[in-house]
């Protein structure tokens, strides 16, 4: 069974960025995550990864018609 929840760790993998980058989309509120524990150890619920990722491919659509159509211009 997969894991509900994944460390800063397992993001920076999936997503293949530095610890300081997931560190900043979750302090930012970006990628929505919880503390965990005395030591407040983030822990992001993968399902909440996954929207992220579903909105990062629909912000770079657009973006991309966006840029397509100021090119045409």
């Amino acid at each position: 069974m997969a894991s509900r929840f994944l460390t800063l760790a397992d993001v920076t993998e999936i997503l293949n960025i530095s610890a300081p980058q997931a560190y900043a989309l979750v302090r930012s509120g970006e990628l929505p995550a919880i503390q965990i524990g005395g030591r407040g150890i983030w822990r992001v619920e993968a399902t909440e990864l996954e929207s992220y990722i579903q909105r990062m491919y629909e912000q770079t659509r657009a973006r991309a018609t966006s840029d397509a159509g100021d090119a045409s211009a």
